[in-house]
Parts: structure tokens; C-alpha cells; sequence
């Protein structure tokens, strides 16, 4: 009976210090948790302090250069080309002589014309004299007269291929429409151009035009008159400004809407340039916050305030957003919270912080 007791005796005595040491051990593991969250080392952060200002959106998109301007020119006569003035990539102005055919059998051909035309002449007043009018007085006579004499003279049909002919003379040169750059120029001299084809082609260096689109939920945020900076894939370097000018008022069936633009290219914008587009907005004062201030916690969006030494962190839901920040409502900081901006990547809530100069 008494070894009994003993032995219930030692076996509590041993479960006690199983306990002891178990709890210990909690302990220790407990503390080494709070000193992960809660290192002694300050962390060193700056900050600003949250304000309302202004806020300019930035909407980003891909489109094309398209030329404000473009004629495809062609001889609307035939001949043999003589001179050709210009070559692919020549910048040219409005009424710069560009080409012109051999014009020898083209003037023989007005003078021809004109020489019939004056002989039809005389046979019209034969015919009026004859009908007892005043060839120098048409005025009075009728028209059914008139009309008469013309077409037994034959006056009307010479008067159509001398002014056909002066016609085909005068565009044997080929003349710029507007300032430009010439294209698609192939032929050569010595001979004849297709006048079906077009001869060359004239590209338009002022307003220059980008054509992109956006989604149609992007719509309430872009309007005529906006801001765009256009940077060309060839060449991210280069910036060039424009504005709005059109937004085509139909949703296609990927849910976008075309946009166009005019662009100063500066003459270094070329027809089918690939290009990024930026669309800048102001939309007044909001509570702005830089992105490097949201950081992310379980899957949602902190920022954290300095209060009294201390990061404390807060629920935020971001809006609209540019290159370097994002507007945010008012229901998680507010305007006067001194919000922490850099250093807070792996900052715990009350961890204490201090600001580095």
C-alpha cells in the first residue's frame, strides 16, 4: 500500500516537470514570434504628409501614325517620262514641280487644236453671215440659231479638243498638292508611267495623326481636347504632344472604341509608325498617394500612418492611378495622416519607425 503511494507520488512529481518545461518552451517560441513582428531595430522610413492636390490620369494605349494628309499622284496623259526632280524620302512644298512627261507631241498636239478651233470659228460666222445676222453681234442672234450654227460649223467639238489638249499639256508635269514627303516613287525616266497606277505618292508632315483605341469602360475618362504624348517603338527616346480630336462613337464587338489624335511628329513621324500612347487627363483635387506608399498584406492593399513613433497600418482601395500614383478614398487615410512612403516593405503594424533624414 505504501509502495503504491509512492509510486503515484513520483509519477506526479514527474508530470509536473514535463509541464514546467513544455511551458517554457512556449514561452520561448511565443517571444521569438513577437521579436519577428516586433524587431528591436527601429525601421528607417520616409514619409509625407497626405494632402489633396491635383491629379493629372494617364491612360495608356498602342495604336498607328496615320498622315493627316495623302495623294496618290498619277499622269492623267500619256507619254514618255522626261525628268523626274525628286526621290523617295524627299521633303517637298506645296507646288514643287515633281515630274513631268516629254511634252513635244503634247504642244503639237494643243497647236493642232487651236488651229482648228480658230477655222471653226470663221465657219460659224459663214454660217451666221449666211443666215443674215452679224458675225461680231451674237447677242442677237436666237439660240435656236445659234445652236444651228455651231454644230454645222463643228465650233463646239474643236472647242473640246483644244481645251482637252491644253488640258493633257498642263498636267504633263505632276505638282506637289501640300508639303509632304514623297513615297512610293518607282518609275523611271525614258518611260512611260501607267496612268492607271499611281506615280508617286505624297505623305503630309503637318498633323500628323495616331489612331488607337480604348476599352469602353475607359470612356468617361478620356475627351476631346485631352492631352496624348506619343512615343514611337523605334524610338522610345522621342516624345511628341497632341491632342484629342475625334472619338468614334461606336463600341466594336471586343468592347473598344477608336480614338484619333493629332500629333506634332516634327517631321519624324512617319505613316505606320508603331507607337505608344499616353492619354493625360486633369481631374481636380483628390487625395493622392505615391505607389511606392501601398504595400500588400494577405492579399490586400496597406498603407502605413506614423503615429507616435509607430507604423500603423490601413485598409485603402486605390482608384485611378498614373506612372507614379494612385488616387485613394478617403475611408481608410485622410487627408493630414502622415503616411509612410518608402521603407515599408516589411513593416508590421505598431512597429516603431524612424524617419531618416
Amino acid at each position: 500500500m505504501i509502495k503504491t503511494q509512492n509510486y503515484r507520488l513520483l509519477f506526479c512529481l514527474a508530470l509536473f516537470v514535463l509541464t514546467a518545461c513544455s511551458g517554457a518552451k512556449k514561452e520561448e517560441v511565443a517571444d521569438e514570434g513577437v521579436a519577428t513582428v516586433l524587431p528591436d531595430e527601429k525601421n528607417e522610413v520616409t514619409v509625407m504628409t497626405l494632402k489633396r492636390q491635383m491629379f493629372n490620369h494617364e491612360l495608356v494605349s498602342n495604336g498607328k501614325v496615320v498622315a493627316g494628309g495623302m495623294a496618290d499622284l498619277r499622269f492623267e496623259s500619256s507619254g514618255i517620262v522626261a525628268q523626274i526632280y525628286v526621290k523617295n524620302g524627299d521633303r517637298v512644298h506645296k507646288g514643287q514641280k515633281l515630274a513631268e512627261l516629254d511634252k513635244f507631241r503634247l504642244k503639237n498636239k494643243t497647236a493642232q487644236s487651236k488651229d482648228a478651233l480658230e477655222k471653226s470659228k470663221l465657219e460659224l460666222q459663214d454660217v451666221l453671215i449666211g443666215q443674215g445676222y452679224a458675225a461680231d453681234d451674237t447677242a442677237k442672234v436666237p439660240d435656236d440659231i445659234m445652236q444651228l450654227a455651231r454644230v454645222k460649223s463643228g465650233y463646239d467639238q474643236s472647242l473640246s479638243q483644244y481645251e482637252l489638249a491644253k488640258y493633257e499639256e498642263e498636267h504633263a508635269t505632276l505638282i506637289a498638292p501640300f508639303d509632304g514627303v514623297v513615297a512610293n516613287l518607282f518609275s523611271k525616266p525614258y518611260n512611260a508611267p501607267s496612268t492607271s497606277d499611281a506615280f508617286c505618292t505624297i505623305i503630309g508632315t503637318q498633323g500628323m495623326e495616331a489612331d488607337f483605341t480604348v476599352l469602353e469602360s475607359e470612356l468617361p475618362l478620356i475627351k476631346s481636347g485631352d492631352k496624348v504624348v506619343v512615343t514611337p517603338y523605334a524610338d522610345p527616346s522621342a516624345k511628341y504632344e497632341g491632342r484629342i480630336s475625334e472619338i468614334n462613337p461606336l463600341v466594336d464587338d471586343k468592347g473598344m472604341v477608336k480614338v484619333k489624335a493629332i500629333v506634332n511628329g516634327q517631321g519624324k513621324l512617319f505613316n505606320g509608325m508603331n507607337i505608344r500612347i499616353n492619354v493625360h487627363r486633369s481631374l481636380g483635387e483628390q487625395l493622392v498617394i505615391p505607389k511606392s506608399s501601398v504595400v500588400l498584406r494577405s492579399g490586400k492593399q496597406v498603407v502605413f500612418t506614423l503615429e507616435k513613433g509607430k507604423a500603423k497600418w490601413n485598409y485603402v482601395h486605390t482608384g485611378l492611378e498614373n506612372a507614379d500614383s494612385y488616387t485613394v478614398a478617403d475611408d481608410g487615410v485622410k487627408e493630414g495622416d502622415v503616411i509612410i512612403v518608402t521603407g515599408n516593405v516589411n513593416l508590421a503594424h505598431e512597429a516603431p519607425v524612424i524617419i531618416k533624414n
